[in-house]
């Protein structure tokens, strides 16, 4: 099949594959986020703030100027 001559023809099979599709996926509930209680640990507050450490290796000169990174 030579799709450049059958283009309309492709062209219609998608649509009447993606407009039923797409009211079939619309009528699937959506997720739904779990509730929960946070701990007061878990909470970052005013005195507490909430801290990130990354340890990383520094690229060198040579790292920097090759693009590489490894």
């Amino acid at each position: 099949m030579n799709i450049i001559k059958n283009m309309e023809a492709v062209f219609v099979v998608a649509m009447a594959l993606a407009v039923p599709g797409s009211y079939l996926l619309d009528g699937i509930p959506q997720a739904r986020a779990r509730t929960y209680t946070a701990d007061a640990a878990q909470i970052a507050s005013g005195d507490k703030v909430a801290v990130v450490t990354v340890s990383a290796k520094r690229l060198s000169a040579e790292d920097k100027a090759d693009g590489s990174r490894g």
